[in-house]
């Protein structure tokens, strides 16, 4: 709207061309001295829902494999492979970390249930920081070579973790049935 004039002008004609919308408004927020997250604070309190306590976090919980490369979009990359792997124990091979032999066994080595509570405990003081700053999406993503036994068993159990502190969850195995 500027079209070659200066932002000002460019400005009053915008205003021109949206003062009907402005005069049907029920509420005119003037953004000039609001910071992003002031501005994102006043739009919740217009938006929302009766017994609706703040904004929705929602968390992805994600498996993948390192071989196949980081999954581009994790605010949180936890590695796994210090795990003993499954793979290389004939019985559980051919099986991944969603069936029981593999997550029993999983779950079962030594420290992997002491890492997963000191893991999810940090995690639960993270995503309780973001939903505090407006984020609405976190990614978890964890990880093991090929992304179908300990990172798929781990993913699960820390999703299941977050989901029960209240959080809305969905655990995702983006290399599982890749090999």
């Amino acid at each position: 709207l500027q079209d070659g004039d200066t932002i000002l002008q460019g400005i009053a004609r915008e205003r021109r061309l949206l003062a009907s919308l402005r005069a049907r408004a029920d509420v005119i927020i003037d953004t000039s001295d609001l910071s992003v997250h002031d501005l994102a604070r006043r739009m919740e309190r217009f938006t929302e829902t009766e017994g609706r306590t703040g904004p929705d976090l929602q968390v992805s919980v994600e498996s993948f494999g390192f071989k196949y490369g980081l999954p581009l979009d994790a605010n949180f990359v936890l590695d796994v492979r210090f795990l003993d792997n499954p793979y290389w124990i004939d019985e559980l091979r051919h099986l991944n970390g969603l069936d029981q032999p593999v997550r029993d066994y999983v779950l079962g080595l030594p420290g992997a249930g002491e890492f997963i509570d000191r893991y999810t405990s940090a995690l639960l003081l993270a995503l309780k920081g973001s939903a505090e700053q407006r984020q609405r999406h976190v990614t978890v993503a964890v990880g093991c070579t090929g992304g179908k036994h300990r990172s798929v068993a781990i993913a699960e159990a820390i999703a299941g973790l977050v989901a029960r502190a209240g959080y809305h969850v969905q655990a995702h195995h983006r290399d599982l049935g890749r090999e």
